[in-house]
């Protein structure tokens, strides 16, 4: 019998994280003899270095090391590389190569929606990775200083926004996840949803209050939930080395979720 193999998301806080029970209920539906778990990593410079210490296969990256995981990686492939974000490590032959697939997730996520005008909220590694597959989007964040990765971009901070018309608004900050804040000042995020059509947070396992106040603006919203699962169907075709029927993981993956 094979050897055990052992994935797990590295990330700070890490505690919320849904992808160790979607992944072991994938691996027991499917006979595969692995696990997945969690890791609380506080620095993110330690990423490599902790992953050939612990002796895993793979890992998930997600914030606030998705830079540090770029950075420290032996190998960066694919849209990753241009990207300067990765959430999916994996020991190939002895060597980490990063990966990411938050990008095409996301996509999954908004395919329906009818969409032209987008503004991302946040400027972290998912705000990178949304914007390379959205190409047109505006960004806005809290200081100027993170906005220096996005000199290709129509960029605001909160001080100066100037433009409120957009049909999506997607947080991509933590603000929510473990408190009650909102991305943004309420009188920006209140001009915001006055003229968009659709909201998308992130963070998954809540309704945030990002989400409650586009709901009282009457938006289409959805949660993180979907981008995670859709991310981390790609991301198991990397953990496993294999092209997987994307449609059934999915579904395997929202069948314990929703559960």
């Amino acid at each position: 019998m094979e050897n055990k193999k052992i994935f797990l998301i590295f990330g700070n806080p890490v505690s919320h994280s849904k992808s160790p029970l979607m992944h072991n209920y994938f691996f027991k539906k499917e006979n595969i003899n692995a696990c997945y778990g969690r890791y609380l990593l506080t620095n993110g410079n330690e990423i490599i270095s902790k992953f050939k210490e612990l002796k895993i296969n793979g890992a998930n990256v997600t914030v606030p090391h998705k830079e540090w995981a770029y950075k420290e990686a032996d190998e960066v492939r694919g849209i990753a590389k241009k990207i300067g974000a990765v959430n999916t490590l994996v020991n190939e032959n002895g060597k980490i190569i990063g990966y990411n697939t938050d990008a095409e997730g996301f996509l999954e996520v908004i395919k329906e929606f009818n969409y032209k005008k987008v503004l991302i909220i946040g400027a972290g590694g998912t705000a990178k990775a949304l914007s390379f597959v959205l190409p047109k989007a505006n960004i806005l964040n809290r200081s100027e200083e993170r906005l220096k990765d996005f000199q290709e971009k129509v960029t605001f901070t909160w001080n100066n926004i100037n433009n409120f018309d957009y049909d999506l608004i997607i947080n991509t900050t933590s603000a929510g996840l473990n408190d009650d804040n909102l991305p943004a000042p309420a009188i920006i995020l209140e001009k915001l949803f006055k003229k968009a059509r659709y909201a998308v947070d992130v963070i998954y396992g809540k309704e945030t209050p990002f989400l409650k106040l586009a709901k009282k603006y009457n938006l289409i919203t959805k949660s993180g939930i979907d981008m995670l699962v859709y991310q981390g169907v790609m991301a198991m075709e990397y953990f496993l080395g294999k092209k997987l029927n994307r449609k059934k993981v999915a579904e395997i993956y929202f069948e314990i979720l929703k559960g």
